[in-house]
């Protein structure tokens, strides 16, 4: 692969999945992406059939790589790879940033429910605090994109659709995933982790379609919030 950012270091996708292994390569849009890019140096620690919290597989993970360090991408199965290049791109960010995301914010505000969010009615920030662009529909080119600012940004913040890192950073200042949150909030306490260990985070120009577009208000994330709260008191 060509340009000087390239190296041949493994990345390994972490990626929890109703799927099966089968099915997952099949029906879901990372599991379709990483059919077509065989990278000899690209791996997944796929978790099919997974009901668990995310932050238990993440952190099982993490565990894993003290073996085998990697950069480890924790990715939504709901992520379409539009990048060909996204290898590159990836250790790329890594250079510059210790955690790289596609979409966050480049400051952080009391009681916040979310990077791109300033308070529980879901009000969202000035556009020049955010950073990132993300297509959102089941297919590419994509129904809509979200362009919610230059990317490439330092940020407080990341949308945990797609975060990286090098596995010997989080082994090095012992940041895991809080197992307390499930599927919600578990990023924005990753961040704050990050932040208290002075990790530089940022945002990348990595092109994915997102079929998802978040689940806010729900019981799930009701009580994801309080606990987010409860912890960080503010």
């Amino acid at each position: 692969m060509a340009g000087d950012t390239f190296t041949p270091e493994t990345i390994r996708f972490v990626c929890a999945t109703r799927e099966n292994r089968e099915t997952f390569l099949q029906r879901t849009a990372l599991g379709r992406s990483l059919s077509v890019y065989k990278y000899p140096f690209v791996e997944l620690r796929l978790f099919e059939s997974n009901t668990t919290a995310l932050p238990v597989v993440y952190n099982r993970a993490i565990d894993e790589a003290i073996e085998r360090p990697a950069i480890l991408v924790f990715i939504h199965d709901d992520v379409l790879m539009c990048d060909y290049f996204w290898p590159e791109h990836i250790v790329g960010a890594l250079q510059e940033f210790e955690v790289v995301g596609l979409a966050g914010n480049r400051r952080r505000v009391a009681n916040q429910p979310s990077w791109v969010y300033v308070n529980d009615q879901l009000t969202p920030d000035a556009p020049e605090y955010l950073s990132g662009v993300i297509g959102h529909g089941k297919h590419f080119p994509p129904d809509i994109l979200s362009i919610y600012g230059a990317p490439c940004q330092e940020v407080k913040l990341l949308d945990g659709l797609m975060l990286a890192c090098r596995s010997r950073v989080l082994h090095e200042t012992s940041i895991r995933f809080d197992e307390q949150f499930d599927f919600h909030f578990y990023d924005m306490d990753f961040c704050r982790q990050a932040e208290l260990h002075n990790l530089r985070m940022g945002t990348w120009a990595i092109s994915v379609v997102h079929e998802s577009g978040g689940n806010f208000r729900t019981a799930g994330w009701k009580s994801g919030y309080a606990k987010y709260i409860s912890k960080w008191k503010s």
